[in-house]
């Protein structure tokens, strides 16, 4: 179990502060790094440390990393869960992403303090399954009557299926979107939308028409994502045998040399710039983004703008980079049915009630969501209307390919590495660190 647990910590929390940040703050874009930065939302949910063993509070310990704006969204839910007298309550700690991916597996080998449930990401759930560190869900499932795949997004639901057996329970789908500025569009590109699909064409196209005003068509903004989108569409896989990498191919090539031919054309920010403050003060046309920026935003007076699904080298095949925030039961030797019991009644009720888990942003997993009027109001409720565009990377070894591809991916496009020493140096990079684990 401790060569599992190390295993684990070393391939699984590899991509720490690339995952915890993702769908929980926002991205710094103007360095060439995939650093965090502080959220642009004042909140006052408080970071908490877990005081007790679990079993022996009254409470359901729920865990989750939303220590930004959406942690106060998630607290809200609990609250009016709570208010509806459940058998056990539920107790919301948010914690930082880093430090929970490093406590996780020492609370899991020592049986002390494992939380009764908890929050991780989907690409996670691969490693601490084959480790042994996760409660299957299925017999619980069963018992309780109201969780099945039929309710929630596919590729969310079907990130928890690890050997035959469901482990999670998806929270929400995350995706990267494309930012249009609609007044510049309209003046610009008054057609690029009219089939809802922006190509690398297009871009061109309002680049040129831009330029005479010093406007810049597309934002280099968090390049991995964006090159994982790309290469996805183009047909491509960070790994065919589910073990080996195998992303040094001519479809990344494509990828890299594509986004380095628009910015040495002049159609994107230059090293150093900042394209999401470009696209806040009116200066960008298109900015690949999370759709976690949206609320900080409508926020800005006068912004007059929209969100669209990535750009695209096929119009008739999109694909958005998604991740997912799914519930998990690590194992604990504490757990008894009628906790577990207790557990899956807050998972379905977090599933027939998770408006408000919209308004922070995000987009809600479970179905019951499209029947909600205010969430078909709200910016992102398009990502459901093509779900099979959403995709979620389950190689096991994501937290490498990660890591690897952050440090080539920024440097291509701004010249500073040639496409070629790049893919080289990232693949060669995930192989070693699988040898050496």
């Amino acid at each position: 179990m401790k060569k599992r647990l190390t295993r684990t910590l070393a391939a699984v929390c590899a991509g720490t502060l690339l995952l915890s940040a993702v769908g929980c703050g926002s991205k710094a874009t103007n360095t060439g790094t995939d650093t965090p930065k502080p959220a642009e939302t004042k909140t006052e949910t408080k970071k908490e440390e877990p005081a007790t063993p679990a079993a022996a509070q009254k409470d359901i310990e729920f865990w989750t990393v939303f220590t930004g704006p959406d942690g106060v969204n998630m607290t809200k839910m609990v609250d009016e869960y709570n208010k509806t007298n459940p058998k056990i309550k539920v107790t919301h700690r948010p914690i930082d992403g880093g430090d929970m991916y490093q406590k996780i597996p020492t609370v899991v080998q020592s049986g002390k303090q494992v939380p009764d449930l908890a929050v991780v990401h989907a690409e996670r759930l691969a490693l601490f399954a084959e480790s042994d560190m996760l409660m299957p869900m299925n017999d619980y499932f069963a018992a309780n009557g109201k969780i099945s795949a039929d309710n929630y997004v596919k590729s969310a639901w079907d990130m928890g299926e690890v050997g035959g057996k469901h482990y999670s329970v998806p929270l929400d789908v995350h995706s990267f979107v494309t930012y249009y500025n609609k007044d510049l569009l309209d003046k610009y590109g008054p057609t690029v939308l009219d089939d809802g699909v922006i190509t690398f064409e297009e871009i061109q196209q309002v680049g040129d028409a831009a330029k005479k005003d010093e406007i810049k068509s597309m934002g280099i903004t968090w390049m991995r994502v964006k090159f994982l989108a790309w290469y996805s569409q183009l047909g491509g896989e960070l790994s065919t045998d589910g073990e080996n990498p195998d992303f040094n191919n001519d479809k990344a090539a494509k990828v890299l040399d594509t986004v380095k031919a628009l910015h040495d054309n002049g159609y994107t920010n230059i090293d150093g710039e900042d394209p999401v403050q470009m696209f806040r003060s009116g200066k960008l046309v298109f900015c690949p983004e999370g759709i976690w920026m949206k609320n900080s935003l409508e926020e800005i007076p006068n912004l007059n703008f929209g969100m669209a699904h990535s750009i695209s080298f096929d119009p008739a095949k999109q694909v958005n980079w998604t991740s997912s925030h799914q519930m998990v039961m690590f194992k604990n030797k504490e757990m008894t049915d009628e906790r577990a019991a207790g557990i899956m009644d807050f998972l379905a009720w977090v599933g027939e009630n998770s408006v408000e888990w919209a308004r922070a942003g995000q987009v809600p997993a479970s179905l019951k969501i499209l029947q909600n009027d205010e969430f078909k109001g709200m910016k992102q409720a398009f990502l459901l209307d093509n779900q099979d565009s959403l995709k979620i990377f389950d190689y096991k070894y994501f937290g490498f390919a990660a890591e690897a591809l952050d440090k080539i991916v920024w440097e291509v496009p701004f010249g500073r590495m040639e496409t070629k020493e790049g893919l080289d140096q990232a693949q060669k990079e995930v192989r070693d660190r699988i040898a050496n684990q």
